[in-house]
């Protein structure tokens, strides 16, 4: 058998009680069958600005707004009449007001218990407030969803109509052109300057403005936290990467604006001679601004680190690989970059374990606006790697491609370095 253990201070249920109505976070009040408050909580004390004793002896409806305090005394007769436990306000407002004549809502519940014939009704009061206010967001928010709702659906549909004239419009050129040579020749150069249009569209959807944007924001934002004087030299290098960041930026704006004139042969590429080494750990550590949690960002290098190329160009083609290689792995992923100088040729690397792509998609994967299966819910224009392949092309190099679908891609470039 157990002893009980023994405790050094007993506490009565009185005690308990009394701690118990004291602490209370909910506002309390006993009122008897005439609606003449008995007891109040300090908690309700604090809820309604009246002081215990203001409370004690006067109608339960000093506590309600005027407008509904006669049509409460026929509830609380009601109540009396059949007096048992409820939670009030099941589906409409309840409002009560303080002393100050301010209108708030209210939670009630009710219970009651008779003591020597008499009846009493204890109220459990609970200011909703805050819950009113996060319920009114969530209304405007839901109010202001279901506009843009139907708004897109307003737009889906006019462009599905547009889609639809469009169509038609087409299907009569089409037989026009089985009967018109000239009519043929007019709709292929209709077809040519759609496509000029398309690489036009470049300069508004490329992503490759991510990484400078994200160092300009990430060393605007640590300016500020140098405001001593002896951190002159820390303001100077963020400054300097900003400024970086803003060149590169118009750099590439300029190159995805000319995407059409580097389709017609019109632009060339500028060797210049530079240290490969570093740009590719200057690079590099610009990219791990965007990586995902968790992502580590591993870089090899070997040979000789200095070649001739386009730099500018080098970086939109690293850019493309290496955010791609980001976005389509998982997090807590590695991403593999090798780099090699051998026999006057420059050979880049990027491997991923993320999603991979299919072989049927490989086929596919450097022609404009092109879209593997696998990244339908990762953003992105399907532009990134037709614009490496341009490059490529004025760099005279070449990639390629090892996927597997699950298991990771690996992209490898060659470009001659001198």
């Amino acid at each position: 058998m157990f002893a009980k253990p023994k405790m050094k201070n007993k506490i009565t249920s009185d005690t308990m009680m009394a701690s118990l109505f004291a602490n209370a976070t909910e506002g309390i009040i006993l009122a008897n069958r005439e609606g003449e408050m008995v007891l109040a909580n300090p908690c309700a004390e604090k809820m309604f600005g009246f002081s215990i004793e203001e409370m004690t002896g006067q109608k339960i409806e000093m506590l309600l707004p005027d407008a509904i305090r006669n049509k409460h005394v026929q509830h609380r007769d009601s109540f009396h009449q059949n007096p048992i436990n409820r939670t009030m306000g099941a589906g409409r407002d309840l409002f009560a007001k303080r002393k100050d004549g301010t209108v708030f809502p209210v939670e009630i519940s009710l219970s009651h218990y008779q003591l020597e014939g008499e009846t009493y009704v204890i109220a459990f009061i609970i200011d909703i407030t805050i819950r009113k206010q996060h319920e009114e967001i969530q209304r405007q928010q839901q109010s202001e969803l279901e506009r843009v709702t139907s708004e897109i659906k307003k737009l889906n549909s006019e462009l599905e109509q547009k889609v639809h004239d469009r169509t038609m419009m087409l299907r009569e050129t089409l037989a026009q052109l089985e009967t018109s040579k000239e009519e043929l020749e007019s709709a292929l150069e209709k077809e040519k300057e759609l496509s000029d249009l398309k690489s036009r569209f470049v300069s508004t959807v490329s992503h490759e403005f991510r990484t400078p944007l994200a160092a300009v924001l990430s060393s605007a934002s640590l300016l500020g936290k140098y405001t001593k004087e002896d951190e002159q030299s820390k303001r100077d290098r963020h400054i300097a990467r900003i400024k970086e960041g803003v060149q590169h930026l118009n750099d590439m704006l300029g190159d995805l604006l000319s995407l059409g004139k580097l389709e017609e042969g019109l632009i060339e590429a500028k060797q210049e001679a530079f240290e490969c080494e570093g740009f590719m750990h200057d690079f590099i550590a610009d990219m791990k601004e965007i990586v995902k949690p968790g992502q580590e960002i591993k870089f090899t290098h070997t040979g000789s680190t200095i070649v001739t190329t386009d730099k500018r160009l080098l970086k939109s083609i690293l850019f493309n690989l290496i955010s791609n290689a980001i976005k389509f792995s998982h997090d807590n992923g590695v991403i593999e970059i090798s780099c090699s100088n051998i026999n006057d040729h420059i050979v880049l690397s990027v491997r991923d374990s993320g999603i991979g792509i299919s072989k049927e998609d490989q086929e596919h994967l450097f022609e404009r606006f092109f879209r593997a299966r696998n990244a339908a819910n990762v953003q992105g224009t399907g532009l990134g790697l037709h614009i490496v392949s341009k490059y490529l092309e004025l760099l005279q190099g070449r990639i390629e491609l090892q996927s597997e679908e699950n298991k990771g891609t690996t992209f490898t470039i060659y470009i001659p370095a001198n």
